[in-house]
């Protein structure tokens, strides 16, 4: 009877079910956080790296910063359409790319597009190419602008700059004061510690938006330029490290790697917002030195320049 009752009671429970894994639901779900992602690079903001010192003082080879993508509304430049083959190369075969998107052809216009404020520093994709500059907006369309020994001539004015003076900034991996770069400005200071001293230029925009320059040369290819006249739906961007960027004071693409004169504002793909942190390029495949490697008092500074009042 037992036995009977037994057998009863196992024949009566259903075998349990053995759920299979669900690839097709984590390929969905993988393929709408990616496009979430990418909208919201695309429309929204998208962070950027700064490569190069042509923004030196306000921006370090190292800086991360947050880009807004809908300041100045969106153009061809705005999406963000990953390059997979680009992708490969670069991290599978180590063959160094511009950038893992993909390039949209140049289309007129900007959908509830604006014109960047003069000052503003500005994500922009070369005519024809397909990596991205940050560099600053110092002509607007119909201004004629020129560059005399190093001043920015704005309509016929010399734009407000102040005195000389000098300002250290650390020595780090990401940060070499390069003495080919910068000679004689590597030194040492009391405590031991390597610094880049940096003779600095404080330039006022006619809006009252003033901003930090470094003034290294006094004749340098760029220090002279000019005049031309800005053509309507067009801006003229300028680095703040004047003697050592490539802007549109400089021809397209080339040994001089230069904008070409002013740039279409389609080719504007947003407005540089505020640092989120900075490396110092120390970093290695050992965690404990990610956290060693942040620059300290960078994180949260804003990119907006100050305005006089």
């Amino acid at each position: 009877m037992a036995d009977d009752l037994a057998l009863t009671r196992d024949d009566a429970t259903p075998a349990a079910a053995t759920p299979g894994f669900d690839w097709w639901g984590e390929v969905k779900g993988l393929f709408w956080l990616l496009l979430a992602v990418l909208g919201f690079h695309s429309f929204i903001a998208k962070p950027f790296y700064i490569p190069s010192e042509s923004m030196l003082p306000g921006l370090m080879v190292g800086d991360r910063l947050v880009v807004s993508k809908f300041a100045y509304g969106w153009s061809f430049v705005s999406p963000t359409i990953p390059n997979p083959v680009a992708i490969v190369e670069d991290i599978v075969f180590r063959r160094p790319v511009d950038t893992w998107a993909v390039q949209l052809p140049f289309r007129e216009g900007r959908l509830w597009g604006s014109v960047p404020e003069r000052g503003d520093v500005v994500i922009v994709t070369p005519p024809g190419q397909n990596s991205d500059y940050i560099k600053r907006v110092i002509g607007l369309p119909g201004d004629t602008i020129a560059v005399r020994g190093g001043t920015v001539i704005l309509n016929g004015k010399a734009v407000a700059r102040g005195r000389v003076h000098f300002r250290d900034l650390p020595v780090d991996a990401n940060a070499t004061c390069d003495p080919a770069q910068y000679p004689g400005a590597r030194i040492t200071r009391p405590d031991g510690t390597l610094a880049c001293r940096l003779p600095i230029v404080t330039e006022t925009l006619p809006n009252g938006r003033r901003y930090d320059t470094v003034d290294l040369e006094p004749d340098s290819p760029g220090d002279v330029y000019g005049p031309i006249a800005i053509p309507a739906g067009h801006v003229f961007l300028m680095g703040d490290n004047r003697d050592r960027s490539a802007d549109s004071r400089f021809k397209l693409g080339g040994f001089e790697r230069g904008l070409g004169g002013p740039v279409p504002v389609e080719n504007i793909g947003g407005r540089a917002e505020f640092i989120t942190f900075s490396v110092d390029g120390s970093t290695t495949l050992n965690p404990l030195t990610w956290f060693r490697s942040l620059r300290g008092g960078r994180a949260g500074t804003s990119l907006h320049p100050e305005e006089v009042r």
